[in-house]
């Protein structure tokens, strides 16, 4: 059985950086992840797609994050169960738990804190009768590798960020891209959507709307699709792939089952105090919570996890004080017994 402080199920950028925030407090972490590697979406989904809102990275690729946050917390050695899914939780005596995976290994901690962003998850397809029979030969459901459209003909459909993201991508990658929704109004960020706007006025994308692709055509592969605008006979468009980014259809999987308080999808904390669940000992961080004013953005997980551990302190070091010191004062001790030092302060004085 593997014993641990602090186990985290979900190792994408809020539950690794909870090992950092952890390591700060001498807390050990185990994490538990269903994917191969960790990272989460960033490394499965999108790790080419650039990131924008992540303090003192005016822009990094999500894979690129994710290695630095495991060059992060690397020197507080956290143990991974990676390729396999918490299925079951059972509570101890003694007030620990144990979760077992869906390949019966078995790992013991005081505390649990799910991290598991959306949970499992299934991309929405478009209504198209013939769409499975393209599947990974030039219909994708999500982005991995930018090179492989380089000097290919693009058709992106959806209206959300990622689908605006990509087509702004793909624009300096594709030999064409075209964009299409269903709806004049995009429910992406308005500084994406002026962007759009810029490059189909510079002609380096395609807008249309509101249409939506209504056919694939090909033998054995995707050669055109049909796209239909309102009350408009369908138009026929050459193209080498069809990206429909419509999303994600998040599902919490056996966590569900675990007698926590679910609201929509999500796993209902008390963010007044530290993300506690209503099982005490079991919090949740990141995208997979939900409280009043939540906000699905890595930065809050990475807020999320930092409060979630000085309260995991107590419950695992109960009647101990912790009193929170800068890491710019006392720099940073990593498990291996070496010491990472702060910067010496420099006090200048005037004459």
């Amino acid at each position: 059985m593997i014993t641990t402080d602090i186990l985290i199920i979900g190792a994408g950028p809020t539950g690794l950086f909870t090992v950092f925030e952890a390591g700060l407090l001498k807390l050990r972490c185990h994490l538990i992840d269903a994917l191969p590697q960790p990272g989460g979406q960033c490394s499965e989904l999108y790790p080419k797609k650039p990131i924008y809102d992540i303090p003192a990275y005016p822009e990094i690729l999500a894979g690129d994050l994710t290695d630095k946050l495991l060059e992060q917390c690397k020197q507080f050695e956290p143990g991974f169960t990676l390729g396999e899914r918490a299925d079951t939780i059972e509570k101890q005596d003694d007030g620990s738990f144990v979760v077992t995976t869906n390949k019966g290994t078995k790992h013991k901690a005081p505390v649990v804190a799910i991290a598991g962003g959306l949970g499992s998850f299934e991309p929405r397809k478009p209504l198209i009768d013939n769409i499975a029979a393209y599947e990974d030969c030039g219909v994708e459901y999500m982005i991995k590798e930018p090179e492989m459209y380089r000097d290919k003909n693009v058709v992106i459909a959806g209206g959300g960020d990622s689908a605006l993201d990509w087509s702004i991508f793909l624009a300096d990658v594709a030999k064409s891209v075209t964009l299409v929704h269903r709806r004049n109004e995009f429910r992406g960020h308005l500084d994406s959507v002026e962007k759009v706007q810029e490059l189909k006025n510079l002609g380096k994308i395609d807008l249309i709307t509101p249409a939506e692709v209504t056919a694939i055509h090909g033998k054995g592969k995707v050669e055109s699709v049909d796209i239909t605008k309102i009350d408009e006979e369908p138009v026929l468009i050459e193209t080498d792939h069809f990206i429909p980014l419509f999303g994600l259809s998040p599902k919490l999987g056996p966590i569900a089952t675990w007698g926590l308080e679910i609201e929509k999808n999500a796993i209902k904390v008390n963010n007044a105090l530290d993300y506690q669940t209503n099982i005490p000992g079991i919090f949740a961080i990141g995208d997979v919570n939900t409280y009043p004013g939540k906000l699905k953005l890595i930065l809050c997980g990475f807020h999320e996890a930092t409060l979630m551990c000085q309260a995991a302190f107590q419950i695992i070091n109960p009647g101990k004080k912790n009193v929170l010191k800068y890491t710019t004062v006392t720099g940073v001790d990593g498990f291996d017994g070496t010491r990472k030092e702060a910067p010496k302060q420099v006090v200048k004085t005037i004459n």
